[in-house]
């Protein structure tokens, strides 16, 4: 509740607030979750990361049993999707599988983040992927920027 007020001191200044909480049932993801409105979920396409979004969908359920949240999930994002040349590794694809398979609309799972070091590349030389000739690689922030201005429009 306390995040909820400070951002209304701001909201006025901003139209979009996005925090970057960790993963773990930490006081801050806690407080991060109960202060939004949408999230948006980033996933690890592995193993690890399949188990770390079970944790945090369960987390969220008990925040909306309490009343905690009304917080809606806008979208859940696969990163670090590895592909060994056009095919996708088998532990990335039953990842997905399974985040598929764990929510109510798998329409929720938004286009994976790949695996490369082109993104450093290109937060280090400033430069967009697309100036770098990777404009596939944008496709997943694409999307979801899409999701954000949709749902300001009905907001």
């Amino acid at each position: 509740m306390i995040l909820s007020r400070r951002l209304e001191n701001v909201a006025s200044a901003f139209q979009v607030c996005l925090i970057d909480s960790p993963p773990q049932r930490s006081q801050i993801a806690k407080t991060v979750i109960g202060a939004a409105d949408f999230l948006v979920i980033p996933a690890e396409a592995n193993i690890k990361g399949y188990g770390s979004l079970i944790r945090t969908l369960d987390l969220l359920a008990s925040m909306r049993e309490i009343r905690a949240t009304s917080a809606t999930v806008m979208g859940i994002i696969p990163f670090r999707d590895r592909w060994i040349g056009r095919t996708q590794t088998h532990e990335s694809r039953l990842a997905v599988e399974g985040m598929k398979e764990e929510v109510e609309d798998a329409n929720l799972i938004l286009p994976s983040i790949l695996e490369s070091e082109r993104y450093k590349q290109a937060i280090n030389k400033q430069q967009s992927l697309e100036s770098l000739g990777f404009p596939d690689l944008e496709y997943p922030f694409e999307v979801l920027v899409t999701l954000i201005k949709e749902q300001m429009k009905h907001d």
